[in-house]
């Protein structure tokens, strides 16, 4: 009898997985993550309701607002109010992707009518620019309406990670603006710009997206959590394609693209920087080396009944935070049912994934 080849048996042990594969069935760990959604989509309007209950009309004082901008002020608002015009378009698109699952098709519901107030605001910030006709801006919205914008992901997967770079990304551009409104930008040709209304508004949007932000952010949790593979592997496709929504189908996209970076508003800097970085060490994600070498070393492993189960990637990933992020979340939901009495009719309860975390 042959013995087997030196180089395939170090080949079988390298590709052994090191930690136990998950114990749960893929019907079960689904059932669990829409669990999250539903319980975290209930907590967000609640809080969404008593703590960002603004409106675009009445909430500034518009009157007050500065008619005296610089040019690249004006440009970027008029930015802005364009990207936005396209919520129709991200909001059903999101929708119709998701609506097998209550929690994310919900969400994504609540979440377009907020970026629609951030729609109304940033026109009436043209209207009160006065920088730009009320004849132009009608013919400008009525030329963006006739575009439709396209998802850049079909899977509702890969658009959870790339809602969450792009709620961080828009974020930042936001805050950045107000910065320039405080009249603390470092470019000479912004140095004139203070404006406190410009500068409410800014930040009360990018309030809102932090909000943004911080579900999607709980969701991938989840989805690192019991589908550890699959969720990097769709993290780091986003972040090697990513690009904000509809600059590509602008009409003056490129300008707007160049005027981002010009004024300091975002960058690629900032998104390796303030994006990127911050979005792995909020993961738990050791590093984008280690997740591709991670993702391209992962395996598929039968269990005891034949099923392909995911080996986790654990050298690209604090398993052990993830969980107690999980598990952080569950409690929330936990507590926010026992608040509402919906603990008494149907509880949400937290279910370990059956990987190793230690």
């Amino acid at each position: 009898m042959l013995s087997p080849d030196a180089d395939i048996i170090k080949e079988i042990e390298e590709q052994r997985p090191r930690r136990p594969v998950g114990l749960l069935s893929k019907r079960e760990k689904d059932t669990l993550i829409e669990r999250a959604l539903v319980g975290l989509y209930r907590w967000y309007v609640a809080r969404s309701q008593a703590t960002r209950n603004w409106n675009p009309d009445k909430s500034f004082n518009w009157r007050a607002l500065r008619t005296d901008h610089s040019p690249e002020v004006n440009k970027l608002i008029e930015g802005f109010y364009a990207v936005e015009q396209f919520v129709p378009d991200y909001t059903s698109k999101q929708v119709m992707l998701t609506r097998k699952s209550h929690g994310r098709a919900y969400f994504h519901l609540r979440w377009g009518s907020e970026e629609q107030k951030h729609s109304d605001m940033w026109l009436n910030a043209l209207l009160f620019l006065r920088h730009r006709t009320l004849g132009w801006i009608k013919e400008y919205t009525h030329a963006l309406r006739q575009i439709e914008y396209e998802l850049p992901w079909d899977d509702a997967l890969h658009m959870l990670f790339y809602a969450i770079v792009q709620e961080r990304a828009t974020q930042l551009n936001y805050l950045n603006t107000a910065v320039i409104a405080r009249g603390g930008s470092e470019k000479p040709e912004l140095k004139g710009d203070a404006d406190p209304i410009l500068e409410q508004a800014a930040v009360t949007i990018a309030r809102d997206e932090v909000a943004h932000y911080s579900f999607f952010l709980e969701i991938a949790r989840v989805y690192l959590y019991y589908y550890p593979a699959r969720a990097l592997e769709a993290m780091m496709d986003v972040l090697k394609n990513f690009a904000m929504p509809a600059l590509d189908i602008l009409p003056n996209g490129a300008e707007f693209y160049e005027l981002v970076h010009r004024t300091g508003v975002y960058g690629t800097r900032i998104f390796a920087r303030d994006v990127m970085q911050v979005l792995f060490e909020q993961l738990s994600v050791t590093g984008r080396k280690a997740v591709e070498e991670g993702v391209r070393r992962s395996r598929q492993v039968p269990d005891e009944n034949g099923v392909l189960r995911d080996t986790a990637v654990f050298g690209a990933l604090d398993y052990k935070a993830v969980e107690d992020a999980v598990k952080r979340l569950f409690g929330k939901i936990k507590t926010y049912e026992q608040e509402t009495g919906l603990a008494d009719v149907d509880p949400t309860s937290f279910v370990a994934s059956g990987y190793a975390a230690t």
